[in-house]
């Protein structure tokens, strides 16, 4: 009885995949949460919340509650093969929930208005150490 010879094996893909073909993704940018997958992610929040009350000690205080997070704090990864992907400079802001990135008709870009980058805090002035603490040499 002879024994068959072994057959080639895929590769397992891991990684994330293209949003639009399913290739493996080389980028991603991000872009704000659809009205349904916020809805999805206050329920997740509300039953943590629950579980958390549910589970806790009777004999401590009720745990504090978690605010819910608004819109502005929740985003969601979009991820895009070599051949659809958008430009750099556009995957570096916060897309809108309604961009359609990566629809081959917008490529290289999107066709929402991302949002400005966030200015950075000015860096504060040093502050000079007591006189006591200079030495000669420094």
């Amino acid at each position: 009885m002879t024994t068959p010879a072994p057959q080639p094996v895929e590769p397992a893909s891991g990684g994330p995949t293209c949003g639009l073909c399913g290739g493996p993704a080389v980028v991603h940018w991000q872009r704000r949460l659809t009205d349904d997958e916020f809805a999805d992610h206050l329920a997740l929040h509300q039953y943590r919340q629950d579980t958390k009350r549910l589970l806790a000690d009777p004999q401590l205080p009720e745990p504090a509650p978690v605010p819910p997070p608004a819109p502005t704090d929740c985003t969601r990864i979009v991820h895009g093969c070599a051949d659809h992907a958008i430009g750099i400079d556009t995957a570096a802001h916060i897309h809108a929930k309604t961009c359609t990135a990566p629809a081959v008709e917008d490529l290289p870009g999107c066709d929402c208005k991302p949002e400005a980058m966030p200015t950075p805090e000015p860096e504060p002035e040093p502050v000079q150490p007591p006189a006591s603490w200079i030495t000669e040499g420094g």
